[in-house]
């Protein structure tokens, strides 16, 4: 049985306050993932980007991962940001997937404004994740550009689903604030690195 959300967090960390969840399995995290972060802070007016690492990426095999704790370390070592918090709530949890994550952090949905944060080479596949619709119906979805992605993230069959839900970027900055579904694009200056390069150079997270 998964402990109860109020042993893991307080709620008044979200009440009235608009969140960015930034999931990722973080392998190694890297400067991709923090201009994301804070491109996320700016964009979407946000209090605070939490970092949640995954166990691991269903999507991929598992014996790319690193360590959780070296990877939650190597994050925390990263995100050093007065407005970041790097959290291990899905290991807390015992969660493998999103939609298992976002249900259990249901709860906090009612007190502020949370958006998932994600880049543009996440939601090209994000069709591909379980109940991936659910996910969508629960909270607004930020996607943030990322190097090669932009075309295959907007034609993604997410993209062309949920076609009818995207904000134009003249309102995206009101995205936390929207009832899902709604979702935004956001254009910006790409940062080229990635976990698969640093991983082909033999950098791992610890």
């Amino acid at each position: 049985m998964r402990p109860p959300l109020s042993t893991l967090l307080p709620l008044s960390w979200v009440r009235g306050r608009r969140i960015g969840l930034f999931g990722g399995s973080f392998n190694p995290p890297h400067e991709g993932h923090l201009h994301i972060a804070r491109e996320a802070l700016k964009r979407l007016a946000l209090d605070e980007v939490w970092w949640l690492p995954a166990r691991h990426n269903p999507l991929k095999p598992s014996d790319i991962y690193a360590d959780y704790q070296k990877r939650l370390q190597a994050t925390a070592r990263l995100a050093r940001h007065p407005r970041f918090k790097v959290l291990d709530i899905e290991w807390r949890l015992g969660t493998h997937y999103t939609i298992e994550l976002l249900q259990a952090l249901a709860p906090m949905f009612s007190q502020g404004y949370c958006t998932w944060v994600m880049g543009a080479d996440s939601f090209a596949s994000f069709h591909r994740w379980r109940r991936w619709r659910d996910i969508a119906h629960m909270i607004p979805i930020g996607v943030f550009d990322r190097p090669g992605a932009t075309l295959a993230a907007l034609c993604s069959p997410a993209a062309l689903a949920l076609r009818d839900y995207r904000l134009p970027s003249s309102e995206a900055r009101l995205l936390p604030e929207m009832t899902p579904p709604a979702w935004a694009f956001f254009n910006m200056r790409q940062n080229p690195e990635s976990s698969t390069r640093l991983r082909a150079l033999g950098h791992v997270a610890g």
